[in-house]
């Protein structure tokens, strides 16, 4: 039982309500926007909010932090802290879980991504029912395979829906970056537009979507929502994510990246794609 005395945990995510129609949920866990067990608990926080809220209509998604969007998992975290968290109402562990109910959710999901989207950030776009990036500052990446991994939030299961087999398997083998033009060009987001002008676009739709009447937004989604795959893709991605981070391959490229500085502020994270590339020489 915890200590009424104790220190509550630090939000790394916030939600603001602009009105009661429109949500702006900010990722902020500095220096990097890394994701741990505790991020995914208020995630599922997050989850339960908007789907018990009868007046909210659209959630845009954010980040505080420079240069991230969301980041990849918290390597440094215990594993079975996340492991042993239960499983969410769909049946699927909590970060799959979340990001198949933010799918299903009668609310329209906004991704709005300056900086990077690496793995768990790329998942919550691709969760999301559209995303605007910017041309100069977002970045999107898969970046499992150069690790030895395989990712566990279902980008295997929606990335050949949205882009093509072809381009989904050039985006997950390569684990390559993917800036915001090439990500548009991809379909990978909806678009990409200049920095200067993207706040302002998603402020304006969001907005817009907000007016609208929530019956009709969440029927339309209902129905739009037949093209999902389904659980068993995206529990199958888990599965295999969990088995793969306990081989000695993974285990041996992790630590040979965090080597060269990955998980902290500096070249191996802002130029990822670069470095995972050099793993195989």
């Amino acid at each position: 039982m915890t200590s009424v005395n104790a220190a509550p945990k630090p939000a790394q995510i916030r939600v603001a309500q602009r009105s009661p129609a429109y949500w702006r949920v900010t990722i902020d866990n500095p220096p990097i926007n890394v994701m741990g067990p505790e991020m995914v608990r208020q995630f599922q926080e997050v989850i339960h909010s908007l789907e018990a809220d009868e007046q909210v209509r659209v959630v845009v998604f954010d980040s505080a932090v420079e240069d991230y969007f969301l980041n990849h998992s918290d390597f440094t975290a215990k594993l079975e802290d996340l492991t042993s968290m239960p499983a969410g109402p769909t049946g699927l562990p909590p970060w799959p879980d979340f990001l198949v109910r933010l799918t299903r959710a009668p609310v329209a999901s906004i991704a709005l991504i300056r900086g990077r989207a690496t793995g768990n950030g790329s998942e919550l776009t691709l969760a999301c029912d559209m995303s605007f990036a910017s041309r100069e500052k977002a970045i999107l990446s898969q970046w499992e395979v150069g690790v030895g991994l395989v990712a566990g939030g279902g980008p295997m299961a929606r990335l050949p829906r949205l882009i093509g087999r072809n381009r989904a398997l050039e985006v997950l083998l390569s684990s390559e970056d993917f800036r915001g033009e090439q990500a548009e060009a991809y379909g990978y987001v909806n678009r990409a537009l200049p920095d200067a002008e993207l706040d302002a676009f998603v402020e304006t739709l969001a907005t817009r979507i907000a007016g609208f009447d929530k019956w009709a937004i969440a029927n339309t989604k209902r129905l739009v929502n037949t093209s999902l795959p389904p659980d068993v893709e995206i529990g199958a991605g888990w599965d295999a994510c969990m088995a793969s981070i306990a081989r000695p391959a993974a285990q041996e490229r992790i630590k040979a990246l965090m080597a060269r500085g990955f998980h902290k502020p500096g070249d191996a994270e802002n130029r990822l794609g670069y470095y995972l590339g050099q793993l195989g020489r």
